[in-house]
């Protein structure tokens, strides 16, 4: 053997999303794109903003002497007061530059803080269903992913939560709004846990993280509100990135902002800064942190994905699909007409529909469906939706 052992056995349980994304291109070169109907890979299909293209052409054109360099491991301290002067109205707390950190991407802003946190051992418990590669970035760092149910309609179990906690507990992480549902999580649901890792952290005498992975944040319907868990607990950390709001996964950048509140707030920021690069990323990308301060606020038109969701539930519902329509984000998850969400998923593959299953996820007898598509792709894959349901009506 040559790779790791460990790694060999990574590679035998990998991301389903990949393996399907992986299945669309060999089907896509057999069959022409146009007749594949691919929803495995949540890859923002929007363009971004215009005002992305314009600050861009002029970033780059007044570049000069030093703007290529090394820079704090932390970020451009411009970017970084930008960032935390929107938070602030964004989270209802004073946040300061020095408790904004830029990374590369969400992905690496999960890593740097489990890396910061993390003791062999301990553990991260987060609600299932999750997102797919969670369990490895805890693994990452020596910790263990630990899963917990969520309500028939995926809201917070907060009983299931309390029940899960230990003495081994460290992080506490959520995914609002989520993937894979779409569902966003309450106020009052991010009080209460806010209340119960409060208690927790003092029945076993440590301090219990509460990490939010909000890169959907922005994407949400009908007036729906994603809740602040700065104001719902003091130990608590936002990871997300601008790769869904404004559609550009491929740039890898995005941030870490500590609750100003925090206790050990200055050994979590100094830890913060250090593991960001010893991990390698050294600094997120500097072309784009001057690009996205000036972009505060900013999405792709929402309004688009909203057009997409009620296409396909309605769509999926003459079908005779069961979902709860999601709040947030751009993706459903349905139940399979059976309970071996595998099986159902590769009776979709005969339709040339690419789904992903839910037992990625942690949830079986459910499949993905990432609508981030174009509105035809969704509506010249309803006769295969039909067409692969009907064996089991």
């Amino acid at each position: 053997m040559t790779i790791a052992k460990k790694i060999d056995t990574m590679m035998s349980k990998s991301s389903w999303i990949r393996k399907m994304f992986e299945e669309g291109a060999r089907l896509k070169a057999q069959h022409g794109d146009d007749q594949v109907f691919d929803f495995s890979l949540g890859n923002p299909n929007l363009p971004p903003p215009e005002k992305f293209g314009e600050i861009l052409i002029e970033t780059v054109t007044t570049c000069g002497p030093g703007d290529h360099c090394y820079m704090p491991n932390t970020g451009y301290p411009q970017v970084c007061r930008s960032i935390a002067e929107y938070l602030t109205n964004e989270q209802g707390v004073a946040i300061a530059e020095k408790e904004v950190l830029m990374t590369c991407g969400a992905a690496g802003g999960l890593n740097v803080i489990l890396k910061a946190l993390l003791d062999p051992g301990d553990e991260v418990i987060t609600p299932s269903p999750f997102f797919v590669e969670y369990r490895f970035y805890a693994d990452n760092h020596g910790g263990m992913l630990k899963t917990v149910a969520t309500n028939p309609d995926f809201t917070l179990d907060l009983a299931a939560v309390a029940d899960a906690i230990t003495d081994k507990t460290k992080v506490v992480l959520i995914n609002s709004p989520n993937n894979p549902t779409g569902q966003v999580y309450s106020d009052d649901s991010i009080n209460q846990l806010g209340q119960l890792l409060k208690e927790k952290s003092h029945t076993f005498d440590r301090t219990i993280y509460l990490v939010s992975d909000e890169p959907y944040r922005k994407i949400i319907y009908d007036g729906i509100q994603v809740p602040s868990i700065f104001m719902a607990y003091r130990n608590s950390l936002i990871v997300t990135s601008y790769s869904k709001d404004i559609s550009i996964p491929g740039e890898r950048l995005g941030f870490v902002a500590v609750n100003p509140k925090a206790e050990f707030k200055s050994e979590l920021i100094g830890a913060l800064a250090l593991t960001n690069r010893i991990l390698g990323f050294v600094n997120a990308p500097a072309l784009m942190q001057r690009v996205v301060a000036c972009l505060q606020g900013e999405s792709v038109d929402i309004s688009q994905y909203a057009h997409k969701r009620a296409l396909l539930c309605d769509g999926l519902a003459e079908c005779g699909y069961e979902f709860i329509k999601p709040s947030g984000a751009f993706y459903l998850f349905p139940k399979a007409p059976t309970e071996d969400d595998v099986q159902f998923v590769k009776d979709l593959q005969q339709e040339l529909i690419l789904t992903v299953p839910g037992s990625g996820f942690g949830c079986p007898g459910h499949f993905r469906i990432a609508f981030c598509v174009n509105d035809q792709t969704i509506m010249n894959a309803m006769p295969g939706f039909k067409r692969a349901i009907k064996p089991y009506r």
